[in-house]
């Protein structure tokens, strides 16, 4: 068998070693599906690196998985010991996260694959559940093994050169097509049928499916379902086949006929079995899912709407509870109100069939729009900013305190007569938003058309309102806080640069865009009163206010150690004894270079801070290679090299913080590597085109985990040439 990964940095050899020893331990122990997690480049993480048995579409928010999280992977990994998790109860005791992402019935195993203390990732195997049963010494042995012998083919790989970790999309692994069936009898079903095997890819279709999708059966077979048939590849549809594949019961759900709001609906049954999934579209009328007429006696409240027909099998039931679970969990873990927000719109949404989304917060007595998705362009831009005392629903539900359901636009509007309306057919829901007594905001949910809501289904959007209410509670204080410390960092930075002869300087600063968006790194440019000219940069461990406070007290040590006369390993040693005295609990990287202007002679110290580059006058740029003390903060009898240098005319040297060269996942000399490109690259003159230059793409990127701190400095007189 040949597996080609998507990652260009891991190899044909390994990838065929993952693949072999997935499917041979799912075999061996009478699995269904299983995989293979790797460590990555990035310390902590382990991605998915083989699966087999399962669409990977399906699973994409398992694909990585951090150590340190309660998940049965990771403690694997982390303990070295092997986890055994024979049925759900067991499951749900010992790793309740996993079972609300996955709330079915199934039996999972997890071994850590090592050699000696060598820790290279996590083999696990799904099977049928075994309630009450435990794991046999057998199967145990089995899977230890299997954990073993791919263990020894990684160490063998390391052994000869080759790094063995995961970068890109995990490897599908073909399951064995063992479908058998009597295609004459099938093909005179007038129902249209599927089989697809465990990878999600279609074997099969008779007549009546190939007349309904429109496409000859050789053009859907060998295709991805969810390519080959689109209106199925739906979130709220997804967790249905994630509970076929993952329980083997059956699982039967209505669907659209395709993504146009007039589409007409049809039911969609789901039938697993070890080998695959067989899927049939049944065109009638699913009777209890047709788009609600209006109710004679509903309110605007919709208290007469009667409610669509609920799901049938425990797989179905399992499948329906758990985007409400996995949006409790998730916004335990957003940190921003713009993450609640994403959290509730990639959640909630395809959890009740929603399509339209907002979500305003209170402030000084007025609602303002913080969040939408789902309804026409400017549409919502006429409620913005409106006051409570207006007739609106989304402001009475949250002065009332009660949640407003109605079953169609025509309850809505004479509910609330002259109110605008973007859609003439559907069902909208105000949730009011108030943690523990204190009102937040609104939510709008939308849907495309008229629908009943269920007594069920009211309790549990209410509950999930408060939750989402108390993390955007959270979510403000938070960035309360990181607005108190970006005006903190401002007022730290230095507002302008000392303008000396002989030498020009350009400092930029851009913050990051996760979290706290702010940090401890800074740059500073000090006149002595002998003439010379101290370009300092640096950068203190961690985020948010204590960093940026941190940040600000080293950057005036060094500043006083400076204008008091002493020699660069002196400003650096004390600023050293100074971090560790005033106990922050952090620590800090730093680069001093002192330089005479204009012979240009300088002094620099290094201070577990990355090398700094220089770009010559003829346009050669090189990584400088100096040595260096440990970062500040840990040891107060540390000491630091002094290293001569000449900074020639025409010359520019760049200091920076490793933010502006981290990626995650990528070795930081690949970074370094394409700053000193782009240094070499760029025009000498004028600097801040060159400042702008190098720091240009790291401002574009809206992933960019820690803030970016750079200085240059370029020689405009005198003589000098090399380092010394």
């Amino acid at each position: 068998m040949t597996a080609r990964p998507d990652s260009g940095s891991a190899t044909d050899a390994m990838a065929q070693v993952l693949a072999r020893t997935c499917v041979d331990a799912v075999q061996a122990v009478g699995g269904f599906a299983g995989g293979i997690y790797l460590r990555s480049g990035v310390e902590g993480l382990l991605l998915l690196g083989a699966v087999s048995g399962l669409p990977g579409r399906l699973f994409r928010p398992w694909w990585r998985m951090q150590v340190n999280r309660p998940y049965p992977v990771a403690e694997a990994f982390r303990s070295g010991q092997s986890v055994h998790l024979p049925d759900a109860e067991v499951a749900m005791r010992r790793f309740p996260q996993l079972m609300a992402g996955l709330p079915f019935p199934f039996g999972s195993f997890y071994e850590p694959v090592m050699a000696g203390s060598e820790r290279f990732g996590v083999l696990f195997v799904l099977r049928p559940a075994t309630p009450g049963v435990p794991v046999d010494a057998a199967d145990r042995e089995l899977l230890r093994s299997a954990a073993d012998g791919l263990a020894g083919e990684l160490a063998a790989l390391t052994g000869a050169g080759e790094p063995v970790s995961w970068t890109g999309d995990p490897v599908g692994v073909p399951p064995p097509y063992t479908a058998q069936g009597a295609r004459e009898a099938v093909e005179r079903l007038a129902l249209p049928l599927i089989s697809v095997d465990r990878g999600g890819t279609i074997r099969y279709v008779n007549r009546a499916a190939a007349a309904l999708l429109g496409l000859d059966a050789p053009e859907l077979r060998g295709r991805m379902l969810w390519q080959a048939v689109p209106w199925l590849g739906q979130p709220a549809y997804e967790d249905h086949f994630r509970g076929a594949f993952m329980s083997g019961e059956p699982v039967r759900f209505p669907a659209r006929l395709g993504r146009q709001r007039d589409a007409g609906w049809v039911a969609v049954e789901l039938y697993p079995s070890p080998d695959g999934v067989t899927v049939t579209i049944d065109t009638a009328e699913p009777p209890g899912y047709a788009p609600e007429t209006e109710s004679e006696t509903g309110t605007e409240t919709g208290t007469g709407a009667r409610s669509r027909a609920g799901p049938g099998s425990p797989a179905d039931r399992a499948s329906a509870l758990y985007r409400p679970v996995a949006l409790a969990i998730a916004l335990t873990e957003a940190v921003t109100a713009r993450q609640v927000s994403a959290v509730v719109t990639q959640e909630l949404l395809p959890a009740f069939g929603g399509r339209q989304l907002a979500i305003y917060l209170l402030n000084e007595r007025h609602l303002h729009l913080a969040w939408e998705t789902g309804f026409p362009q400017g549409f919502l831009d006429r409620f913005d900013g409106v006051g409570l005392d207006v007739r609106l629903p989304g402001v009475e539900t949250l002065t009332s305190g009660r949640p407003m359901f109605f079953e169609s636009m025509e309850h809505l509007a004479r509910a609330y007569p002259g109110i605008p309306l973007d859609a003439h057919v559907g069902a909208r829901a105000f949730l009011p938003l108030i943690a523990s007594g204190r009102p937040v905001g609104s939510c709008i949910l939308g849907f495309d058309a008229p629908r009943g809501f269920s007594p069920e289904e009211r309790t549990v959007l209410t509950a999930l309102a408060g939750l989402i209410a108390q993390a955007l509670e959270r979510a403000q204080r938070y960035d309360t806080e990181a607005a108190l410390a970006r005006g903190l960092q401002a007022a730290l930075l230095p507002h302008r640069l000392p303008v000396p002869e002989n030498v020009e300087t350009v400092g930029r600063y851009l913050p990051g865009t996760q979290g706290m968006d702010v940090g401890g790194d800074w740059y500073d440019v000090v006149e002595t009163g002998d003439g010379l000219l101290a370009l300092v940069i640096g950068d203190v461990q961690g985020h948010g206010v204590a960093a940026a406070a941190t940040m600000g007290q080293l950057r005036s040590a060094v500043r006083a150690f400076t204008l008091g006369g002493s020699a660069p390993e002196q400003v650096v040693a004390g600023t050293n004894r100074l971090l560790i005295g005033l106990d922050p609990g952090q620590f800090a990287s730093c680069c001093y270079v002192l330089l005479d202007p204009v012979s240009g002679r300088a002094r620099a110290v290094r201070a577990g801070h990355p090398q700094p580059l220089l770009r010559h006058a003829d346009g050669r740029a090189e990584v400088m290679d100096l040595p260096g003390g440990v970062v500040l903060g840990i040891d107060p009898e540390a000491t630091y090299p002094v290293t001569d240098l000449r900074l020639a005319p025409g010359a520019v040297l760049a200091l920076y913080t490793d933010g502006l060269v981290e990626q995650p996942g990528e070795d930081i000399d690949l970074g370094v590597e394409r700053l000193r490109a782009a240094l070499a690259a760029a025009r000498p003159s004028p600097l801040t085109e060159t400042a702008d230059r190098l720091i240009g793409g790291a401002g574009d990127c809206t992933d960019r985990p820690d803030d970016i701190a750079l200085l240059l400095a370029s020689r405009t007189g005198g003589r000098g040439a090399t380092k010394t």
